[in-house]
């Protein structure tokens, strides 16, 4: 049995307008962002906020994942 797979797909409304908005964004805002978060954290654990500095060290991982999203967006295109 011979099942075509369609590899034709559109993404939805909500997706487009966010790929259009982000596709704006240079790349390096996320990698800036990533740093500065990292830095905020830094300076959240040395003025003894631990728990505050954790939270906000979590963003940079987020924002280098938003920021390889980005590029693949602007380097593939979207539909």
């Amino acid at each position: 049995m011979d099942i075509a797979k369609n590899t034709e797909h559109e993404e939805g409304e909500v997706a487009k307008t966010i790929e259009n908005q982000t596709a704006k964004l240079p790349s390096d805002v996320f990698l800036w962002a990533a740093l500065a978060s990292m830095g905020v954290s830094a300076a959240l654990k040395i003025a003894g906020q631990k728990h505050t500095a954790l939270f906000v060290g979590q963003w940079a991982a987020p924002f280098l994942l938003l920021g390889v999203y980005n590029k693949i967006v602007k380097t593939q295109g979207n539909d």
